[in-house]
C-alpha cells in the first residue's frame, strides 16, 4: 500500500505543554530537559539523580524485597513482575551509577535465579526471545549484560529478520518479540560498543519493521493489529507504532519515507491542547498507576510523541 509523505514541518510544542511535562515526576522532567528543551548536561544529570529518591522511581525501589524480587512474599517466583519493574526503572531513567541502582541491581544479580532452569542466573535469561530481549536491555542498561544471553538471541533470529517466542513452531517473526529484542540489542551496543554481529542483527530486524511501514502486512498492506495504532505506557511486551518509532529514534536510525504514515498517525493523535492521550492501557502488573485512565492526557505519550516528531523533523 502506498503511503503519503507527511506534509510540512512538525509544529513546535506549546510552551504550556512543556511546562505541564516539567510539572511532573523527575523521571519525566529529566527526559524533557534532555530531549526537548536541551538543557545543559549538568542540569539534566542533577534532575535525573532525583529519580532514585523521589516520585515513581523511589516508590518502585522501596517495593523491592530483600531477596531481590518485586511482587510480594507470595510471588518470590514471579519473575514477570520483577522483569516488568526493572524495565520500568530503565524507562524512568534511574541512573545506573547511583548507589540506589547499584544496590537494587546487586540484589537481583546475586539472589535471583531461574529456579525452573537449573538455577541459571537471572541476567543469563530464560527461553523466550521477548523476555530475553527485556533482560538483555535492563542488564546492559544497569551494567550487568550477559554475553551468553546475547549469543542466544543472535542465534535465534529468523530468516525474515525478527524473532518470535513461538519459534521454531512458527518461522514468521512477531512484532512484539522483535521490538523487545531490538531494544535489548540497542542497549547492549550503547553499553559495550557496536560489533559487526550485533549491528547486522539489529539492522535486519529494523528492516523487518520498516518494510511493513511499522504496522502493515507485507503481503496485503492491511493493518495487522489495530491495537498497534493505539499508544500505551508502560508497554511491557506489547508492540505499538509509537514504541517502534521511539526505538528508531533512540537507536539513531535516520528516518525515511517508510515511517511517514506512522509519524502522521502520531501527529493526528495530538489533541487541541497539544497533548496526547493514554490509549489501550495494558493489564500487566506495574504496582501503581502513574497517570490517569484511558483517554486522559498522558505525559509519557506526550513526551515520547514530541521527541519522535522532533527526530523526524530533523531528518534532512
Amino acid at each position: 500500500m502506498a503511503t503519503k509523505k507527511l506534509k510540512g514541518q512538525v509544529p513546535k510544542p506549546k510552551r504550556s505543554v512543556i511546562q505541564w511535562l516539567l510539572d511532573s515526576d523527575p523521571s519525566i522532567r529529566w527526559q524533557v530537559m534532555r530531549d526537548l528543551t536541551e538543557e545543559p548536561e549538568s542540569f539534566v544529570s542533577a534532575e535525573r539523580s532525583r529519580v532514585a529518591s523521589e516520585g515513581w522511581g523511589a516508590r518502585l525501589l522501596d517495593l523491592q524485597a530483600s531477596e531481590g524480587h518485586w511482587g510480594g512474599e507470595a510471588d518470590v517466583r514471579n519473575w514477570m513482575c520483577t522483569t516488568y519493574t526493572l524495565l520500568l526503572l530503565k524507562d524512568l531513567g534511574l541512573d545506573p551509577s547511583g548507589e540506589e541502582a547499584r544496590r537494587s541491581i546487586g540484589l537481583v544479580r546475586d539472589r535471583i535465579t531461574w529456579w525452573q532452569l537449573d538455577g541459571r542466573p537471572y541476567f543469563d535469561g530464560e527461553t523466550e526471545p521477548c523476555i530475553n530481549g527485556w533482560i538483555l536491555a535492563v542488564g546492559a542498561y544497569f551494567g550487568v549484560a550477559s554475553d551468553r544471553l546475547l549469543d542466544r538471541l543472535l542465534g535465534e533470529q529468523l530468516e525474515d529478520g525478527g524473532w518470535n517466542c513461538e519459534a521454531p513452531k512458527s518461522r514468521r517473526s512477531s512484532f512484539h518479540s522483535t521490538i523487545c529484542v531490538l531494544e535489548g540489542l540497542s542497549e547492549y551496543e550503547k553499553a559495550k560498543g557496536a560489533t559487526a554481529a550485533v549491528t547486522e542483527a539489529r539492522v535486519r530486524a529494523q528492516e523487518y519493521l520498516l518494510e511493513r511501514r511499522m504496522f502493515r502486512s507485507l503481503s496485503s498492506g492491511e493493518v495487522i493489529d489495530h491495537n498497534w495504532t493505539r499508544f500505551s505506557f508502560p508497554t511491557t511486551w506489547h508492540y505499538d507504532g509509537l514504541r517502534g518509532l521511539d526505538y528508531l529514534r533512540s537507536a539513531g536510525v535516520k528516518p525515511d519515507d517508510r515511517i511517514a504514515e506512522a509519524v502522521g498517525l502520531v501527529t493526528k493523535k495530538q489533541q487541541q491542547d497539544g497533548r496526547w492521550p493514554l490509549e489501550n492501557p495494558h493489564p500487566d502488573r506495574v504496582h501503581f498507576d502513574m497517570e490517569g485512565g484511558e483517554g486522559e492526557p498522558s505525559r509519557w505519550n506526550t513526551l515520547r510523541a514530541l521527541r519522535v516528531l522532533d527526530w523526524y523533523s530533523a531528518r534532512n
